[in-house]
């Protein structure tokens, strides 16, 4: 019998990988994109890289989707609205053209930004980026919206009856919002897909577009996501960092096996578009120093085991209340109402969430950068600016809601 949490999703069942089509212009516009951030770093700016063998030495070993065993989530600040895709292009394009190949990163972008219209769409879709909803410019943002479920399901291979599921996608839920099926080129899900319906969700229940729905194809199984916890842009001179919101806990505590996490700090991109800047505001500037630094692999077990283990044990009890046996792996990146503000499941969230705020400041203190103000990382310090979410701040910094 199948339990009410399951009414708003639908069945599909999972594929080998996207199409020929899909996967060469997925390739091509990730490839076209780092050719022209690479001109740009080393051509128009002088960009210095740490630690970037190791890194491509990581990439490589995850370059067969069949091989690979474990996501990998790279965590950085976020200086600039041209860190993504900037700062990838430290990465030679002869190694993204080989080892890249369904080994790009996926990365999360504003819906109300990245996502205005069918071009936009398409083009950020091709650029392995998932439309997010920020809780400041629309009613469905927040922790449990449906592409966290997506970025959960990308550090998992599922297996479960050979099935996924498609937030957001039920016939009921579609007629109540007379949605069509999904289909090229209106919405950005794969045309010559195996699978029909083309594996595909809303990102939420009144989107205009159905999204393609990598999760469901067993060559993104153990995917590499980038995220940028501070949810915008902070420029502070210096190098201070916003605290860090839950969702890169969920990307941790929830997937069936903890992702490998590379910590990262970013220096330089703040001047290339920073926010005082005058006409003309579109354009980047030139002449900069730049600066990527990639710290080492952590020890996810080490650092995660016991906060893995705790929230794995929440979710069995919680399931068993239910009168389940134990958690489907069905549900995976799909929490219970009950978890969603269960005390516990909250403390695991911000204590995960501090634990890799932690692992980023080591990276910064690597680069010489004085340790920062404790205060810096609390979420109470923030909201100290007011109501004012964007522009100069009362400190000095600039602030962007991206």
């Amino acid at each position: 019998m199948v339990s009410r949490d399951y009414d708003d999703y639908l069945y599909y069942p999972n594929a080998e990988q996207p199409s020929l089509f899909w996967r060469a212009a997925t390739h091509q516009t990730l490839l076209a994109v780092s050719a022209l951030t690479r001109a740009f770093l080393y051509g128009l700016n002088k960009t210095e890289v740490h630690g970037l063998p190791r890194f491509l030495d990581l990439l490589k070993s995850r370059s067969d989707y069949k091989t690979r065993r474990k996501g990998l989530l790279t965590v950085s600040n976020h200086i600039s609205v041209m860190d993504d895709p900037l700062i990838w292009g430290v990465i030679p394009l002869s190694f993204a053209a080989v080892h890249g190949y369904m080994n790009h990163r996926w990365s999360f972008g504003s819906h109300d930004i990245c996502f205005q219209n069918a071009p936009l769409s398409h083009f950020f879709t091709m650029g392995q980026v998932l439309p997010t909803h920020r809780s400041a410019h629309s009613p469905y943002g927040g922790l449990f919206q449906a592409t966290m479920t997506e970025g959960v399901r990308l550090f998992s291979q599922i297996s479960s009856q050979n099935a996924a599921l498609c937030p957001f996608s039920s016939p009921q839920r579609s007629r109540q919002h007379t949605h069509p099926e999904p289909s090229w080129p209106r919405d950005c899900v794969d045309p010559f897909s195996d699978v029909a319906l083309s594996p595909a969700y809303l990102s939420q229940p009144n989107d205009v577009r159905w999204y393609h729905a990598p999760s469901r194809y067993a060559s993104n199984a153990y995917s590499w996501v980038h995220i940028f916890p501070e949810g915008m842009i902070h420029q502070a001179e210096d190098q201070t960092m916003r605290y860090f919101k839950w969702g890169v806990a969920r990307l941790i505590l929830e997937p069936l096996e903890a992702p490998d996490v590379v910590p990262m700090f970013i220096e330089g991109t703040d001047q290339v578009m920073h926010e005082s800047r005058t006409f003309p505001r579109f354009l980047p500037r030139i002449g900069k120093n730049i600066t990527v630094t990639f710290g080492k692999e952590l020890d996810v077990e080490e650092m995660f085991g016991d906060l893995r283990k705790r929230w794995r044990e929440l979710v069995d009890k919680d399931a068993r209340a239910s009168g389940h046996s134990h958690w489907d792996e069905l549900m995976l990146g799909v929490v219970p109402e009950t978890l969603k503000t269960h005390p516990e499941a909250v403390e695991l969230r911000k204590e995960c969430t501090r634990r890799v705020r932690d692992a980023v400041l080591d990276v910064r203190r690597s680069r010489g950068l004085p340790d920062e103000d404790p205060k810096s990382g609390v979420a109470e310090t923030w909201l100290r600016e007011g109501p004012k979410r964007e522009g100069r701040m009362d400190d000095g910094s600039w602030v962007k809601d991206v």
